[in-house]
């Protein structure tokens, strides 16, 4: 086959790269644009709150004073979704990638899967008309032998909708995110790593410690902070679930909120200065986010020596 019948080809080829790298040019400035259109509209509504006098503002005491007991609820609802999934969701997913028969681990795979495509409300009402009633009991014996402990101090809530139960709802539906995307990265771990550790005299257990572990790290930090994005913006679920109220280091009494429910809440009755009051609670939550993202990147790009590309 002679050059020059390549020619046609090549342009084509060159004619068709050109296109691609402009549509892929074009879709990250796009994700850009709308990053930086929804911060601007959120810093421009929330301007007359953040500038407001005190007593125009709910509590009479400013905007700061009235989020911050809501952002401190938003991260102890993380905070308590994240330590409860977060070790479950990779037990599963070493389980799935390595311990269990091919049929098996194939089977849980999809019921995980399963879990995601669940909604929210769905949860929201589990917990509501379920979870909270069946766990109510274990809340009084927590206040009744633990409540030296500022966490679990009394009276417990008698309905057990609290900051605690919607933590749980909430560490349900983050579970599967962290373990699904755990199980792909163990799954992508070099075979010659985990034979090389195997040929060596390693237990399962080590071989996963010495060699699974230390690649997939970067990959488990990714998939706790997608979770924790998820558990930050949570709505119908947690409005379901709390019985909100003014913020307390108890976590079995009635009380706290979080910002996404709290917007939920009065956004559909709210007008006039009230509406800039949740828009700029929008901006705090929109800012928190921004900071575990940019707190996640950082720490994978100090561990990106151990991830599979090098």
């Amino acid at each position: 086959m002679s050059a020059t019948s390549l020619r046609p080809s090549q342009g084509a080829g060159r004619a068709g790269d050109k296109v691609f790298s402009g549509a892929t040019l074009a879709a990250g400035c796009l994700i850009l644009a709308v990053l930086f259109g929804v911060a601007l509209f959120l810093v421009i509504q929330a301007i007359p709150a953040l500038t407001a006098p005190a007593a125009e503002i709910q509590g009479g005491a400013g905007f700061f004073a009235y989020i911050w007991p809501i952002v401190i609820g938003t991260l102890i609802a993380a905070v308590i979704a994240l330590v409860i999934a977060t070790p479950i969701a990779i037990g599963v997913a070493l389980f799935i990638s390595h311990f269990a028969p091919r049929q098996l681990a194939s089977g849980l795979g999809y019921v995980i899967d399963l879990l995601a495509a669940i909604p929210s409300v769905i949860y929201g009402a589990w917990g509501a008309a379920f979870l909270a009633h069946e766990i109510s009991p274990a809340y009084n014996w927590l206040a009744a032998n633990m409540g030296w402990l500022p966490i679990f101090q009394g009276p417990a809530s008698a309905t057990g909708k609290t900051i605690l139960t919607a933590g749980i709802v909430l560490s349900v539906m983050v579970l599967p995110i962290i373990t699904s995307l755990s199980r792909e990265i163990f799954l992508q771990t070099p075979k010659l790593h985990e034979e090389a550790a195997l040929a060596l005299g390693a237990t399962r257990w080590e071989m996963i410690k010495m060699a699974v572990l230390p690649f997939a790290r970067p990959g488990i930090i990714s998939a706790v902070m997608l979770g924790l994005g998820r558990a930050l913006g949570e709505t119908m679920a947690v409005a379901l679930v709390l019985s909100s109220g003014a913020l307390t280091a108890s976590l079995i009494q009635s009380g706290n909120q979080t910002i996404a429910a709290e917007i939920a809440l009065n956004f559909p009755e709210a007008s006039g200065l009230k509406v800039s009051t949740l828009i700029a609670a929008g901006l705090i939550l929109f800012v928190i986010t921004l900071a575990v993202n940019m707190v996640a990147r950082w720490i994978i790009t100090r561990h990106k020596e151990f991830s599979g590309a090098n």
